[in-house]
């Protein structure tokens, strides 16, 4: 096994003058979640953006279980098995959770039925829906629901499953329970370590301090569009990661694990 699983060294973007990202490195260990955190302006976004094939970087290198990949597309992201959950969701609420779960990814039925009348083996994907909804405990009342019926945990949920049946080596989730009350918040947390139980290093991106020191292994500080520490909630306090953040204290005043610069 790799000792990361997604690495990025020297990323550096410019649009102009302005630089999004100054040689930035980022490393996610097997088995982990990690949390990002940023100002806003401190160029997550673009970091984040970068290691899922959305933005092409200037310079630098980013490699998945230790081979060197080029990214030219999310699709290419995908293929090298990473997953994103976006704080926008990107389901169809108009769709039920199966087809939501399978949305671009549908099964054919098996023989000509399939590959020449393009039928849909409907039962297998329900099978299969129905069988990730329950490894990762989400319950829903039928996965023929709409997903429009559902409440937004369960939505939130939905785009969980989703990513969580096709990723391979990572997932991503940007805000996930930014627009959640407590009790939905604290089921997508839960969910969120589920993923991670069941093989898959997760990141995540947030600005709800006390979510990430809940769940988090380590938490990855991004500034002024360079990670500027790696710390470990065990070892850290939520204001000192705060200060580090907004640039009220160095980060050499912080015990880290090593992950600076």
């Amino acid at each position: 096994m790799t000792e990361h699983v997604l690495e990025a060294r020297g990323l550096t973007k410019r649009y102009g003058h302005v630089v999004a990202m100054d040689d930035c490195h980022f490393d996610l260990r097997p088995g982990e979640i990690l949390a990002v955190i940023g100002d806003n302006g401190a160029g997550k976004s673009t970091l984040i953006k970068a290691l899922t094939g959305a933005v092409i970087p200037d310079t630098g290198s980013i490699s998945v279980n230790g081979q060197e990949v080029q990214f030219r597309s999310p699709l290419d992201a995908r293929r090298a098995g990473i997953e994103t959950v976006y704080q926008e969701l990107g389901v169809a609420p108009a769709l039920d959770i199966t087809q939501n779960l399978y949305l671009g990814r549908e099964q054919r039925r098996k023989g000509i039925l399939g590959s020449v009348f393009r039928k849909l083996d409907k039962a297998s994907m329900r099978h299969g829906s129905a069988r990730q909804m329950a490894d990762l405990g989400i319950r829903v009342q039928s996965i023929r629901q709409k997903v429009e019926t559902l409440s937004g945990g369960q939505r939130q949920a939905v785009a969980v499953a989703r990513v969580a049946a096709w990723a391979t080596s990572v997932v991503i989730m940007d805000e996930p329970t930014a627009a959640l009350g407590v009790r939905e918040t604290n089921q997508v947390l839960k969910l969120i370590e589920r993923v991670r139980e069941n093989g898959l290093p997760v990141v995540l991106i947030s600005h709800n301090m006390p979510n990430v020191f809940q769940v988090a292994d380590r938490i990855h500080i991004h500034r002024l569009g360079r990670r500027i520490a790696v710390v470990e909630p065990a070892h850290t306090t939520m204001e000192e990661a705060v200060a580090v953040m907004t640039g009220a204290k160095s980060p050499e005043s912080l015990q880290t694990d090593g992950g600076t610069a």
